[in-house]
């Protein structure tokens, strides 16, 4: 009987499966998806700004949804190796240097600013909560900087005793703010998504 080596990702669910068969880069995919269906952050030919792009899931289905004609540009410290559309372009590199990559590109006002960031974990849920919310300030500051009037924020963060405050400065920023916790999130995560409609 032949072995093999090959080892199964023990966090393979349904939507790992479904992400396989649907041809996305990970199952995360489908947190947006539910987001889109509910909140319609996406527009046919949009901008869009996505934060913590890899693998890649996010601008492959915001692709998809705002047609060729519109425009996507993702960072992430981590490599995106999938193809992409020629209508996105992916910079491997820090957020906190982003100012100076998009003046490159020429494009520094997003109609969408989406965040998927989140921390390497430590196991401590209080150092944790901390850095999520560390990385959803820096995507809060960024889509000041770069979010048209009118404009849309999501963004991931770990639920903590710091949540409300991050939720209010939200809510400040734009028309409506929505906390939003996707059917596809694992039972066992803390995350939930916050979203902001309507820029001020």
């Amino acid at each position: 009987m032949k072995r093999t080596n090959k080892k199964k990702n023990p966090w393979a669910d349904h939507y790992t499966r479904q992400a396989q068969k649907d041809h996305f880069a990970a199952r995360s995919v489908y947190k947006l998806q539910e987001i889109q269906k509910k909140h319609r952050i996406l527009s046919r030919r949009a901008r869009i700004l996505d934060l913590g792009c890899a693998p890649g899931s996010w601008l492959q289905f915001a692709a998809r949804t705002v047609g060729p004609g519109g425009r996507l540009v993702g960072i992430d410290l981590t490599p995106v190796t999938i193809a992409l559309p020629d209508n996105v372009t992916v910079i491997t590199g820090d957020v906190a240097d982003l100012e100076g990559h998009l003046a490159k590109l020429g494009q520094t006002r997003f109609d969408v600013v989406l965040s998927d960031m989140a921390p390497a974990t430590s196991g401590n849920r209080h150092v944790d909560e901390a850095r999520s919310v560390g990385l959803c300030e820096t995507a809060l500051w960024v889509a000041d900087q770069t979010l048209v009037p009118g404009g849309g924020f999501v963004c991931k963060i770990f639920q903590g005793s710091d949540f409300k405050a991050f939720a209010d400065q939200v809510r400040q920023r734009f028309d409506r703010q929505v906390t939003f916790r996707p059917q596809s999130t694992r039972k066992a995560s803390r995350e939930v998504f916050v979203i902001g409609l309507g820029k001020k």
